[in-house]
């Protein structure tokens, strides 16, 4: 679950920031296949690349896991 809702926050970050996932994953050094499998929480991210993603999107991780994504709903 909490792949989901990590992806589910890099692609609603992205978006509000107008960037596709090639701008993105060009910027962070990732590879684009990469980035899209991390969006759809198919993939266990590192923290270091959540990280560099972060600094990309010019925010911190604290402002990253500062969002009603994350919020606990019991399951």
């Amino acid at each position: 679950m909490i792949q989901k809702q990590v992806g589910l926050r890099i692609k609603e970050i992205r978006h509000a920031k107008k960037l596709s996932q090639e701008e993105c994953s060009f910027n962070v050094e990732l590879d684009r296949t990469y980035w899209s499998s991390v969006e759809r929480g198919l993939r266990n991210i590192s923290i270091n690349n959540l990280h560099k993603i972060c600094l990309s999107f010019g925010i911190s991780l604290k402002d990253f896991f500062d969002s009603d994504i994350f919020e606990d709903d019991g399951k």
